[in-house]
């Protein structure tokens, strides 16, 4: 049996992206576990991720297909989520929550970084 093809993905892609599902698990009340595990998800856990998908796509400003490859899918759902969430952003409470998620990540990577000591 053919193993399935995944792009290498490197460790600040998921450290981000952990980031974008954390902050759209504390704002929806879902369980961020339940949001980054394969197969399909319960429909509260999917919209979810699809937030935070997009969150990925317009805060770090990467493109569809590195989308996909950090969340584990093919660049036709990762356009399909961020589709979904884009037109969400219709609503104004989701509107609301997407401005200032993707304030909160634009301010945390403008920041100085910070190098702790061993």
């Amino acid at each position: 049996m053919l193993e399935e093809y995944r792009v290498p993905v490197s460790e600040e892609d998921r450290v981000k992206a952990g980031l974008a599902v954390h902050l759209v698990a504390a704002r929806t009340g879902t369980r961020p576990e339940r949001m980054v595990g394969g197969g399909r998800l319960d429909p509260r856990s999917s919209r979810a991720r699809w937030l935070a998908m997009y969150l990925s796509h317009v805060a770090f400003g990467w493109t569809l297909e590195r989308v996909a490859h950090v969340f584990g899918m093919n660049r036709a759902t990762a356009s399909s989520a961020c589709r979904w969430a884009e037109d969400e952003r219709d609503r104004k409470a989701v509107d609301d929550l997407l401005s200032r998620l993707e304030t909160c990540i634009q301010d945390l990577y403008h920041a100085p970084a910070c190098e702790l000591a061993p």
